[in-house]
């Protein structure tokens, strides 16, 4: 069969199901790029996790003057308590990493710059804020060693692991991508049914054309060759249209408005988007051709 031919058939049933095929460009549109919206906050939140759980910090808060917990009836840590503290620390080498001590005014300056332009900021004092050692761990999971060490020992208020705070951030988002996944995968479903509905009136109006095909020895895949193509064209414009939006995004919102924003951490680069859009253009033909093909040896009987 001669691809001209096939071009010819494919170009004049888009142009006659114009409306039909504006409706099937939109809504693979619209769902692809809901589902490369959910592959890009995946990717984002593995990258977050990385960023994070490599920077994540055990916190050995030291008594102060008010501290009210157990550990701190003897008052306020001693410069001899807080050098055995350091020295036991130094001793938990290589899974200590390393040991940063914060005094009261280092945690001041800290505290302000996390909450700039709130009244805590600007009422905190020196004396409200605790003195600490701030110690990166090789191993982020080994939290329960520093822990059990530490706890409840003279001259410790409290001994903090960051790691618990990120893990229900993240579990936090990982519900959010699922939901965001679970609409995706609901739109590409009415997608396939939309793509299959398409087939099954295009197949219906153009009957008389296929029974003439199959007069002059026309095979069962000639036949159905143009309306698979028709499907898989349309599924590539609306990909096109998701692929646009993912631009979009990562132009405009993660590039203008989070990076700019939130700079404490990072956020996927080009790479990853460009990684994606083939993903959700090559989705979106292959099920246009799937949902085509099973509705033509339905109801394209000839």
């Amino acid at each position: 069969m001669r691809s001209s031919f096939v071009l010819a058939e494919v170009r004049n049933g888009l142009r006659r199901n114009l409306t039909m095929t504006f409706a099937v460009i939109v809504t693979v549109g619209v769902s692809l790029s809901l589902f490369g919206a959910a592959l890009l906050v995946r990717a984002q939140v593995g990258q977050m996790k990385d960023y994070w759980y490599d920077r994540v910090q055990v916190s050995i808060f030291l008594c102060g003057p008010v501290s009210e917990a157990p550990s701190c009836a003897g008052g306020a840590v001693t410069d001899v308590q807080k050098q055995q503290i350091l020295s036991d620390l130094e001793s938990l080498k290589p899974l200590v990493e390393t040991v940063y001590y914060e005094s009261q005014q280092q945690a001041l300056v800290r505290f302000k710059q996390q909450f700039k332009g709130s009244p805590l900021a600007a009422n905190a004092t020196v004396d409200q804020m605790p003195e600490s050692y701030r110690v990166k761990l090789k191993d982020p999971t080994k939290f329960a060693v520093i822990a059990s060490a530490f706890s409840g020992r003279p001259g410790i208020e409290d001994v903090q692991d960051q790691r618990q705070s990120l893990d229900r951030l993240f579990k936090a988002l990982g519900g959010l991508q699922a939901l965001g996944l679970a609409i995706a995968f609901a739109m590409l479903l009415v997608t396939v049914l939309l793509i299959a509905n398409t087939m099954r009136v295009a197949s219906f109006s153009r009957r008389r054309e296929t029974s003439i095909m199959r007069l002059v020895g026309a095979s069962n895949t000639a036949i159905r060759l143009p309306f698979v193509l028709e499907a898989a064209t349309s599924a590539f414009g609306g990909g096109v249209f998701a692929a646009l939006s993912l631009v979009a995004v990562k132009v405009f919102l993660i590039d203008h408005t989070l990076a700019t924003t939130f700079q404490f951490t990072t956020f996927i680069g080009w790479g990853v988007v460009l990684w994606t859009i083939p993903i959700v253009i090559g989705t979106g033909v292959l099920l246009a051709v799937v949902a085509a093909s099973i509705t033509l040896r339905r109801y394209l009987r000839v």
